[in-house]
């Protein structure tokens, strides 16, 4: 792959996986690589939905997976100098941005959550990993998310701030959840996650706010884009050159 063609993002907007049934001649080298890449994601978040997708074949990879694979390789060579930025930040204040592509998975229709938690203007910590449960509305699978980014903050930041973390959600049914126990019995399927959240935002330990589906950032957590909104995105994660780019 030292000379092939670089591309614009890592995965493609119109090409879903599927369970093909061409298995790829090599599993083992699929393996290597694809672990290889999650080492990646360390210090490049925006490779991590593509990663994590590539992952969930490991035990069975088919020739269009290795397809897949490939992509990615080619998307790090015309990004070969890029990576995260840490700089000095003024705030100290703890955000999150939490989001959800409901059902996505087309085989077995789990959902994919991602979050992303900025500490002042740095990103600090992000995931991008499918559901372990099949989710039956997209209020159940964002609430999911907010859980897990809630659970994240308080056991792996604990920080002493100026004001409570903020969490962002673009769903307004798990924000409404958050705050009016009313809705409760209709979503008993997930009521331990909703009292670790509620509990928390109770206690003003936590402030959950709506963010609008434009604004939201962990899109590139959750689902591919085309290469402009990718790019975008890319950079309000400080994911930048560090090399002079051409």
């Amino acid at each position: 792959m030292t000379d092939c063609n670089p591309l614009a993002t890592p995965a493609a907007v119109i090409q879903p996986v599927s369970q093909s049934t061409d298995p790829f001649h090599n599993p083992t080298h699929y393996r290597r690589l694809a672990g290889a890449l999650q080492y990646l994601t360390i210090t490049r978040p925006d490779l991590s939905y593509a990663v994590n997708r590539l992952c969930q074949f490991m035990h069975t990879p088919t020739e269009e997976h290795w397809g897949l694979l490939k992509r990615v390789l080619r998307y790090i060579k015309g990004t070969l100098d890029y990576g995260l930025r840490i700089s000095p930040s003024r705030s100290s204040d703890i955000h999150a941005y939490s989001d959800s592509n409901w059902a996505g998975c087309s085989v077995y229709r789990k959902s994919t959550s991602g979050y992303a938690v900025f500490l002042g203007s740095n990103l600090v910590l992000w995931v991008s990993r499918k559901q372990r449960t099949v989710a039956r509305s997209s209020t159940e699978t964002e609430y999911k998310g907010l859980a897990d980014v809630c659970a994240e903050v308080t056991w792996e930041l604990r920080l002493s701030a100026s004001t409570p973390p903020t969490l962002w959600c673009d769903n307004l049914g798990a924000t409404y959840l958050c705050a009016n126990p009313v809705f409760h019995a209709r979503t008993k399927h997930v009521e331990v996650d909703y009292h670790f959240v509620q509990d928390k935002v109770s206690s003003g330990e936590f402030q959950v706010h709506f963010v609008s589906t434009k604004d939201q950032l962990t899109d590139i957590f959750t689902k591919s884009l085309p290469a402009a909104h990718f790019g975008i995105l890319r950079d309000k994660f400080n994911v930048v050159c560090h090399q002079p780019c051409a």
